[in-house]
């Protein structure tokens, strides 16, 4: 790789990285912001950049790779928008390796929805299949402190429908799927139902709220099953929950469907 010019090291934006002897070559070709991003990228997979790190300052960066700040910017929006990086403001900003990239999946997902690629019928097989292993092996590595923030969830859930505050229900009942990958300490689970969950407000938006009363019980039942660590008993409760959440979700489905063909016509 090409030395960083002395500028460039004397750029009070630079990032850890940059200290770390990370620098970048000069690009060449019609399209310099592809080849910022493989650059980027490549530093990535090599690990010589990591989550948190914060990237040179866009001056530090249109002088190691010997194009203009417009062509950085439209790499760094790129990279943003792909997952890989965020955009801090501030004296201490800049943009910084973000610490997972979940959000691109989510979003991928969540544009093949908006397409009709991905139906209401493989959201809710998705769910079952992944929704049962995330709580087998949630039961199984979940700490005590995690199954009472579980808990704490349930309760504000219970609240909020006492309170007739669905939109805050509804927030709460996707949180309670995502703190239950997080407990799977598997970042692929994590991510995948992240990219579920996010498919799953916008087919509760479309279709609108659906009634389901046994929803809070199964999850006082799960919680019980849980701290006793029956995972195989969590596992086939979580089964049974999102089989029966799936015939009420596609019944809701082609009443949508039925709805907006007619309204077509």
């Amino acid at each position: 790789m090409m030395p960083r010019s002395e500028n460039a090291k004397k750029n009070k934006g630079d990032s850890p990285a940059s200290t770390r002897g990370v620098s970048f070559a000069p690009v060449v070709g019609p399209r310099p912001a592809d080849e910022i991003q493989s650059q980027i990228r490549t530093m990535l997979s090599s690990r010589k950049l990591k989550a948190g790190d914060r990237l040179p300052s866009e001056r530090a960066l249109s002088e190691q790779f010997a194009v203009s700040r417009n062509s950085v910017r439209q790499a760094m929006r790129s990279l943003v928008d792909s997952g890989l990086l965020e955009m801090k403001k501030g004296a201490a900003g800049g943009a910084f390796i973000r610490d997972g990239g979940g959000e691109a999946v989510a979003t991928g997902f969540s544009d093949l929805y908006s397409l009709g690629t991905i139906r209401p019928e493989h959201l809710t097989e998705a769910r079952i299949l992944v929704g049962v292993e995330v709580v087998r092996l949630a039961c199984e590595r979940a700490t005590d402190i995690e199954i009472d923030a579980l808990a704490a969830n349930v309760e504000r859930a219970e609240r909020a429908v006492k309170g007739r505050r669905y939109a805050e229900r509804t927030e709460l009942n996707l949180e309670f799927y995502r703190l239950l990958a997080r407990m799977t300490r598997n970042p692929i689970l994590v991510t995948v139902t992240d990219a579920v969950i996010s498919i799953t407000r916008k087919f509760v938006e479309d279709v609108g709220r659906t009634s389901n009363q046994s929803v809070m019980p199964f999850r006082r039942k799960l919680l019980e099953i849980m701290r006793a660590r029956d995972c195989e008993a969590a596992a086939e409760l979580m089964r049974a929950h999102l089989l029966n959440l799936q015939e009420i979700y596609l019944r809701a489905s082609g009443k949508d469907e039925a709805r907006r063909a007619k309204a077509g016509r």
